[in-house]
């Protein structure tokens, strides 16, 4: 595919291969964009966003109502593109599908809400006499920068609120993945969007994301990825407005009154999703140590009969990691494990991009595979002896973005929820549990700044008072 730079699809000499992460086979090459081509779509940017404020609100929801409808014909195409470049199973792919035209039915419908309110100045000891409101009015220029491991619906919640908003965006797709927002760019253009409103610039962080951050055209960047190149991107952006979503390690703690069997299901769910791939996946799963053995011996068979191979398949439950090296280093995560102590129940095995969804019983909170971000096919369980201790276990990371509780006492449920610390808190389901509408976002090292296109839009503008004396 082409990418999409200044109102023109574009190519050139140089190219990026879209490889399928199963066989390696080449899906489809892009252009390997350069910072020429990002100065290029940032000047286009910026008459796009003189051509987007010039529409109503009301216009703005019938350019995104429209996408969203091309884009229920367009389903099954996008999904099987997703699972292509990703790797996730279809089924996933489908369904990463299907939310992401809700993202943009949900975006199109805050179009028609943007609006400031009533400040009551009467009520200061010199507002008498004085009416003032509050205006919102886009940032401008929006960059979004996205991930390989939602590579359409993460897309969505940025380029989504940022048009409904009023601004032109600037897309920098995952290297990896790029496919998936080149067709949503199409489909927007089909629905009537300015041509220079929006810009898909393919090519490498390292090569183009400099450029396109640091410039100071850009008004808005909403960032997803992992922590170190948020914390990158930051220190490039210079005074602008920021939304970060980033890293997480995500903690599932099982209380003595769970329903085992309900939690070994959610749990084979939310950490195996997407082949771990997930920044909200449960990768650390604190047991009361009163039914530590039996949550193991119910989540065993549940791990061992998710069935792996070739994503497109629909019975494969569990398709490859994004790159080899990525399922080297969980490989080599859980072999540090077992070394200092834990041991692998099931799974474990490793052959080329595919990782054996892998179950470790007795990890040491301080192992790297309970500490760090693992973003793989793995759970490791870690044992407890009383609510306090399983908070302070939670807490014990520099991330926040979603914890989980399996209880029945009401008590325990609202500790969890007033201490531990996480943008997200779930109780009687997995870490890995979302409705676009939400506003979602992580404390901590997992980020600033909130998503879901209601939040996402007062992201992306700015206020102003409006005092008249």
């Amino acid at each position: 595919m082409k990418m999409y730079v200044g109102g023109k699809w574009i190519d050139k000499s140089e190219t990026i291969d879209v490889l399928n992460p199963f066989d390696g086979s080449v899906i489809d090459t892009v252009p390997r964009g350069d910072a020429s081509d990002v100065d290029t779509a940032i000047a286009s940017a910026e008459r796009g966003a003189e051509a987007m404020a010039t529409l109503s609100g009301y216009e703005r929801y019938t350019i995104l109502h429209r996408a969203t409808e091309i884009m229920e014909e367009r389903l099954e195409d996008l999904g099987r593109t997703i699972t292509l470049e990703e790797g996730k199973v279809i089924a996933e792919g489908r369904g990463e599908a299907a939310r992401a035209q809700e993202t943009m039915t949900l975006s199109a419908e805050e179009a028609k809400r943007l609006g400031g309110e009533v400040v009551p100045l009467d009520g200061a000891s010199n507002g008498a006499g004085k009416f003032g409101f509050t205006l919102r009015v886009p940032c401008g220029v929006v960059a979004a920068v996205t991930p390989f491991n939602f590579p359409l619906n993460l897309v969505c919640h940025k380029v989504g609120p940022g048009l409904a908003a009023g601004n032109a965006v600037i897309v920098k797709p995952a290297t990896d993945t790029p496919l998936s927002a080149l067709k949503l760019v199409e489909i927007l253009l089909e629905a009537g969007l300015p041509a220079e409103a929006i810009q898909c610039v393919t090519g490498s962080g390292s090569s183009i994301g400099d450029s396109l951050c640091g410039d100071p055209r850009i008004r808005k960047i909403s960032f997803t990825g992992s922590k170190e190149v948020g914390e990158h991107i930051c220190s490039v952006a210079g005074l602008k407005k920021v939304t970060m979503e980033l890293g997480s390690n995500a903690p599932l703690i099982v209380m003595e009154d769970a329903d085992i069997d309900r939690v070994a299901d959610a749990t084979a769910v939310t950490g195996f999703a997407n082949a771990g791939q997930v920044c909200i996946s449960t990768q650390r799963v604190l047991a009361s140590e009163k039914i530590y053995g039996d949550f193991i011996d119910a989540l065993t068979p549940r791990v061992e009969a998710l069935i792996t191979g070739n994503p497109i398949e629909e019975s494969v439950k569990v398709g490859p990691m994004i790159r080899e090296p990525d399922a080297e280093r969980v490989n080599d995560w859980i072999d540090e494990a077992v070394g200092g102590g834990a041991r692998v129940v099931t799974g474990g095995a490793r052959e080329g991009h595919m990782h054996q969804p892998t179950l470790v019983a007795d990890v040491d909170p301080d192992m790297k595979i309970s500490c760090d971000e693992l973003f793989g096919p793995a759970v490791g369980v870690t044992k407890f002896s009383d609510i306090d201790a399983a908070i302070e276990m939670a807490n014990r990371t520099n991330y926040g973005l979603s914890a989980a509780v399996f209880t029945q006492n009401i008590d325990w449920a609202m500790a969890f929820a007033h201490r531990v610390q996480s943008g997200s808190i779930h109780v009687n389901w997995g870490t890995v549990w979302r409705a676009d509408l939400m506003p979602y976002g992580g404390l901590k090292d997992s980020g600033m700044g909130k998503e879901g296109p209601k939040y996402a839009v007062e992201e992306m503008t700015e206020m102003k008072m409006v005092v008249i004396h």
